[in-house]
């Protein structure tokens, strides 16, 4: 094998590709409106429902959850379908879903029990969305241009981290939360019109050999990822990871309403503080694996994700402030970096065929342990505090760094390019670097995906 030769940048880069750029605004707005509702939707179950510990976690837990559920038959779904129409079906349940929230609260008829529907049903689409987007990256951009597509959207993502908890905290203080759920329904809407503007036609995905039953499509995928030590090891960090992240994340605007007594505001400038850091990262990531090696890259990102969130619990009142700001903003570097690096990785990877599958199998177990979190951390913030319930969280995010030295990825520069052929020794072969490195192209911290 020879290694890949950097591609040459046009001017302009992505800015220039239309379709990209309704893409990328389309999951710039979505995101904006989906982190309003991380901050709102736990705001309008405390300030209007004045709801527990544990259905503030619930919450968290039911956005979700359907990954679970429906995570792995759906990626053999997409891996059937045209993508735009599934994401822009997505984004319709969605902007509904969030609309029915103010609408309630307008009759009279807001419960927890709503909210738990609402967050149910926008973590289904989600699911969808999120499986589709991932395989529909791939086909609008040219392998060398994937590395910079990811760099790109992780950037505006983790801006969003920022802009929307901030959106949501100003707007839940100056007319109430469920205000804010408005501008989500809103943002959905505009993804959708960004997505039908895209011009390429998407021809509906080849079907090759005999048709295959829906259980033997999902087998394919979750084996593939089973057999690979590179993709297998990589999900198994994510999951632990996720469990960490989300699990302090779940009750953090509980921690800082109730435990550090700061305004709805204030909670909103905090949260979108910490999450300045994913910013830099994406914006850093593709250097760092150019000039580090993507696998060292994300080594690097793994030590940023873990031990600095040891510094969230320590939030107070006043000059104790800047602890949690610093220990997210790291977090949220090391997640950013994390992400494109693994993302690129996991859509140049796989045989194109699978990548659907690929996909929704490492985020069955990556993202199916976010409601398990939440619900263990809302148990533990009702059975010995909120306080220790975000210790016990960090404590755990702190050790998940580990879990990639037991994979090859420590003794390696670079990703691989492709798995390796069956019978060929890693000695006999020259190194091939990941899509990362191949193109000169410049997350709170959400979750590992």
């Amino acid at each position: 094998m020879t290694a890949l030769a950097p591609a040459r940048a046009r001017r302009g880069g992505l800015l220039r590709h239309h379709d990209f750029r309704m893409l990328w605004a389309a999951q710039t707005v979505s995101g904006i409106g989906s982190n309003v509702t991380a901050v709102a939707l736990p705001l309008v179950a405390v300030a209007v429902l004045d709801a527990s510990t544990f259905q503030v976690a619930v919450l968290t837990a039911a956005a979700w959850l359907p990954w679970l559920l429906v995570g792995l038959p759906a990626g053999a779904w997409v891996d059937r379908l045209p993508r735009r129409p599934v994401m822009i079906t997505c984004d319709l349940v969605s902007a509904l879903l969030f609309l029915s929230v103010p609408a309630a609260a307008v009759a009279g008829r807001l419960s927890i029990g709503q909210l738990l529907v609402v967050a149910l049903g926008a973590g289904l689409a989600r699911v969808f969305f999120e499986t589709a987007d991932q395989v529909y990256l791939p086909f609008l951009l040219r392998p060398a241009q994937v590395p910079e597509g990811n760099a790109k959207l992780q950037a505006t993502q983790t801006a969003s981290y920022v802009v929307g908890p901030s959106l949501a905290g100003l707007i839940a203080q100056a007319v109430g939360a469920v205000a804010a759920l408005l501008l989500d329904a809103l943002t959905f809407l505009l993804s959708a019109l960004c997505l039908a503007r895209i011009r390429r036609t998407e021809p509906r995905p080849a079907r090759s050999g005999p048709a295959r039953t829906l259980r033997r499509e999902i087998v394919d995928g979750v084996r593939f990822v089973a057999r690979d030590p590179y993709l297998r090891v990589m999900t198994l960090f994510g999951a632990a990871s996720n469990i960490g992240l989300v699990g302090y994340q779940a009750v953090l605007v509980l921690f800082l309403v109730r435990e550090v007594r700061l305004a709805p505001g204030t909670v909103g400038l905090l949260v979108a503080a910490m999450s300045l850091g994913g910013i830099a990262g994406a914006l850093l990531a593709t250097t760092a694996g150019r000039r580090l090696g993507t696998a060292r890259a994300m080594l690097f990102a793994a030590a940023l994700s873990g031990p600095p969130a040891l510094l969230i619990p320590l939030a107070g009142p006043g000059p104790a402030l800047l602890w949690p700001t610093l220990g997210g903003m790291l977090v949220s570097l090391g997640v950013a970096v994390g992400n494109v690096v693994k993302g690129s990785f996991r859509q140049t990877y796989p045989p194109h065929e699978l990548l659907g599958r690929v996909t929704v199998s490492m985020q069955l177990l990556n993202y199916g342990t976010i409601p398990l979190a939440a619900l263990l951390a809302g148990a533990l913030g009702t059975v010995l505090g909120v306080r220790v319930a975000v210790l016990a969280m960090t404590g755990w995010l702190a050790l998940t760094p580990l879990i990639l030295l037991f994979g090859p990825i420590r003794r390696r520069r670079d990703l691989p390019a492709a798995p390796e052929p069956p019978g060929r020794t890693r000695a006999g072969s020259a190194p091939r670097r990941a899509a990362l490195t191949a193109v000169d192209a410049p997350a709170a911290g959400g979750s590992v995906s």
